[in-house]
């Protein structure tokens, strides 16, 4: 092969936030509301003493021996390490500056120990954007991380709000990207996926992750912040298969000036999605959506992602080996990307 293998979305946890959630579990609520969303998710992986999923937790807390043989095993030469949903984003303002903080350390010094093999993004806490702001040019500047990750939607609200744009201007400052990283949808949206065990990874992430970015992109997010760029995975949650509709749409909503909150942008949402925002492959081995969204994305905006621990299937790996692109296409796919949005 003439490129490395680079995974751009690989999770991990630390104990130390895994206890934090068994105590709101015990608890029950969340600032005194319950979080069915939260309850589904980290309640399976925390409380499912099941084999697979025992060994999925375990490896989420690994960051050392048993994650390099997996990488090994499967020809992964880096892995890009996020905090795993919900991250820091269901505590408390100051609990979750703390535990942000922490676990970035912990990355960090990961990192510094195998620097070949892994990179990381900074977790940051939206409940407090200047403090949320300072913690990622802390985490630029100081650990040596290549971005923020941010769980999709803190609490129920998302990062559209103007209140959290102290955020997206470090991250341009920085010249950092961000990567939107799914979650179980909010309490307010949550019953009708919970009811039919949509709620995660299975099309809950993809519906929430998706609003998530389409908002940003209609709030006029890039407008404000021109050289802003966000990551999302999953071949972008469904959204290269909108752009012509979301364009026509969009454009007949401002002309019957129909909502307070839908205004008229710079360029259409289809451009921003092409030039403000990359898609990683993660979870979606599948040749032809992989392929569509190189089509309308266009290759350097495609990035190679497993989504380790969670669908950690070596046999994967395999299909994005044989798509039939030129190997300089592959190598972008795989490698130079990556290395180019992350500064690896």
């Amino acid at each position: 092969m003439n490129y490395q293998r680079i995974a751009a979305e690989e999770a991990f946890g630390t104990a130390e936030i895994f206890a934090e959630y068994r105590k709101l579990l015990d608890k029950g609520s969340i600032e005194g509301s319950t979080d069915p969303g939260f309850e589904s998710l980290i309640g399976f992986y925390l409380r499912n003493p099941t084999p697979r999923i025992t060994a999925v937790s375990e490896r989420l807390l690994d960051l050392g021996e048993r994650r390099l043989r997996d990488m090994d095993q499967t020809g992964i030469a880096k892995q890009l390490l996020l905090l795993t949903a919900p991250g820091v984003q269901v505590f408390d303002a100051d609990r979750a500056e703390v535990l942000a903080r922490s676990s970035n350390d912990e990355l960090a010094e990961a990192i510094r120990k195998y620097p070949s093999r892994f990179a990381g993004l900074a977790a940051v806490a939206p409940q407090d954007p200047a403090a949320a702001a300072k913690e990622l040019e802390r985490g630029v500047q100081t650990l040596g991380l290549k971005g923020a990750v941010v769980n999709s939607h803190t609490r129920g609200e998302y990062l559209d709000d103007p209140k959290f744009w102290p955020i997206f201007e470090a991250a341009e400052h920085l010249h950092v990207p961000i990567y939107i990283h799914p979650t179980t949808p909010p309490a307010s949206m949550i019953q009708p996926f919970l009811s039919r065990g949509l709620d995660s990874a299975i099309f809950g992430f993809a519906v929430d992750t998706a609003l998530h970015v389409l908002r940003i992109v209609v709030a006029g997010v890039f407008d404000r912040f021109p050289k802003l760029q966000i990551v999302i995975g999953h071949l972008g949650e469904g959204l290269p298969y909108w752009l012509f509709r979301v364009d026509f749409m969009h454009a007949r909503a401002v002309a019957a000036n129909r909502y307070e909150g839908v205004k008229k942008l710079q360029r259409r949402p289809s451009d921003y999605l092409r030039e403000n925002v990359y898609v990683t492959t993660s979870g979606m081995a599948w040749e032809p959506p992989i392929l569509y969204a190189i089509s309308v994305l266009g290759i350097d905006r495609v990035m190679y992602a497993m989504d380790y621990p969670y669908q950690f299937v070596p046999e994967e790996v395999r299909v994005t080996d044989e798509l039939p692109i030129p190997d300089g296409a592959k190598k972008k796919l795989y490698q130079s990307t990556a290395e180019r949005v992350f500064k690896l």
